[in-house]
């Protein structure tokens, strides 16, 4: 009876919450990494997620290319792990870098050397359903649908909670000690510090006037297994428009295709100008070839949201405690470099570690979050502006004295890199996430650099004559 009274008077600790504003992939992932601190999380989400694999509203991008590079994959499995075996299980493809990609690069082939890291490929709707209804299996994490966020609560030391409007159209205020703006694109994060007394963030936009053109297809038979992603990139600095295309297999033996193309040089969406694009437009007609082989599933989904846009938070003079900023509500990409999703997975590891080091509600918390989040942003920033900038009309000044110092270089790495394949690989660790982009100055890369490649260029694709057949009967 003692032990009974002497429990029952020890007052109960205040639960420790946070909010999760969006509840896409890095909004699902910022979740699950808080429960480890907080009692409650409480996801607040515009529209209503569908129940497993399908379209979600107002996510335009999920039509188009998405690729998991192995340094997403790892943060992605450590936060929720199984993902990994549940995206196979459903059908998802795992594929070798550089064993199972045919590129052509601005400056030639790549052979498809022996594997340094790799890619896991689905459809967006497979990978979100997956991590979604892992994340929401757990009893801490609360999703409220049809709700939209209208504000911070707080001051410009400390945000207190979320100024909130339900699908009732009645306003509430959700207490947080950390509040997680995950909203993407849309995040309206410079506004809301603004009505907090604090100044516009340092922002730049790359703006290359990419347009987005994709499709479904049923692969021929027998190349729905095993067949190797095909990417034919942009050449940048020819001064003509970048038309790029990508064939990525994906789940039920399907090929995603995403043709694109810059200023003067974008696909149509018109279904019946999707195959001549890929046969006339693009640097080498072979996804043309492949897809007049095989079945259209869906009709042409077109986007003009592919700006590179970065909001410098880590750089603010002022930074309120109890809020961070993640995923393209921080750094959003040209998709064509496919480094969205990862960077958030291993941008929410950062948060958490940030957490773990300096203890749930400490001052200046937060400021160290975004710090943290803005180190994996920084590599995949550079890859794809060190592009992008030198479209016409990208910026309003042009490339800078480092982007053209920067791009000259990459320029002799990638030719370097199609007949060597210590470069290549050099390359994949910087574009799988795996390493910082520092690994491309040591001594013996620069070297490397200097005597160019090893082997001679390719003339044609890295395609096997099984591969061949498999994807073109004829």
């Amino acid at each position: 009876m003692s032990d009974r009274v002497q429990l029952a008077s020890v007052p109960s600790r205040p639960l420790k919450t946070a909010v999760v504003l969006g509840g896409s992939l890095a909004g699902m992932l910022a979740a699950r990494a808080l429960v480890e601190f907080a009692d409650v999380v409480t996801i607040v989400e515009r529209d209503v997620l569908p129940d497993g694999p399908e379209r979600r509203k107002n996510l335009p991008q999920a039509q188009h290319v998405h690729l998991l590079w192995s340094g997403g994959v790892r943060a992605i499995e450590e936060l929720v792990p199984g993902t990994v075996d549940l995206l196979g299980e459903a059908g998802a493809h795992r594929l070798s870098l550089t064993t199972d990609m045919v590129a052509l690069s601005p400056q030639g082939w790549f052979r498809r050397w022996a594997e340094s890291h790799y890619m896991i490929l689905s459809s967006r709707d497979l990978l979100d359903a997956t991590v979604r209804a892992r994340v929401l299996d757990d009893d801490r994490i609360k999703l409220v649908e049809r709700t939209e966020a209208l504000g911070l609560a707080g001051t410009a030391t400390a945000v207190t909670g979320v100024r909130v409007r339900g699908h009732d159209a009645a306003e509430r205020t959700l207490p947080a000690e950390l509040v997680v703006d995950a909203t993407g694109r849309a995040s309206r994060t410079p506004q809301w510090l603004r009505k907090l007394g604090l100044p516009a963030p340092e922002e730049r936009q790359v703006n290359s006037g990419l347009a987005y053109a994709s499709r479904l297809y049923r692969a021929p038979e027998k190349a729905r297994h095993g067949f190797p992603v095909i990417n034919i990139q942009a050449a940048p600095r020819d001064g003509k428009p970048g038309r790029a295309g990508v064939l990525l297999p994906v789940e039920d033996g399907r090929w995603l295709v995403t043709l694109s193309g810059t200023r003067g040089g974008e696909p149509s969406a018109d279904e019946t100008d999707f195959q001549r694009f890929a046969l006339e437009e693009l640097r080498h007609p072979v996804i043309g070839e492949f897809i007049a082989h095989a079945e259209p599933l869906t009709r042409v989904a077109f986007t003009r949201s592919t700006t590179n846009r970065r909001y410098y938070y880590e750089r603010a003079r002022r930074w309120p405690d109890g809020f961070a900023v993640l995923g393209d509500a921080l750094a959003a990409y040209n998709p064509t470099y496919g480094h969205g999703m990862s960077v958030a997975a291993q941008s929410v590891m950062a948060l958490r570690d940030a957490i773990r080091a300096r203890g749930w509600g400490t001052p200046g918390l937060a400021r160290a979050v975004q710090k943290a989040a803005a180190r994996p942003v920084n590599a995949a920033w550079d890859l794809a502006t060190g592009q992008d900038v030198f479209y016409p009309g990208a910026t309003a000044s042009g490339p800078t004295l480092r982007d053209r110092i920067l791009a000259a270089y990459v320029d002799r790495l990638l030719y370097t890199a199609t007949g060597n394949g210590r470069i290549a690989r050099r390359f994949t660790d910087v574009s799988s996430l795996q390493r910082g982009a520092h690994v491309l100055l040591s001594p013996d890369v620069l070297l490397a650099a200097v005597l160019g490649p090893l082997k001679p260029q390719l003339t044609e694709p890295p395609l096997s004559h099984e591969e061949w057949k498999a994807a073109d009967p004829t």
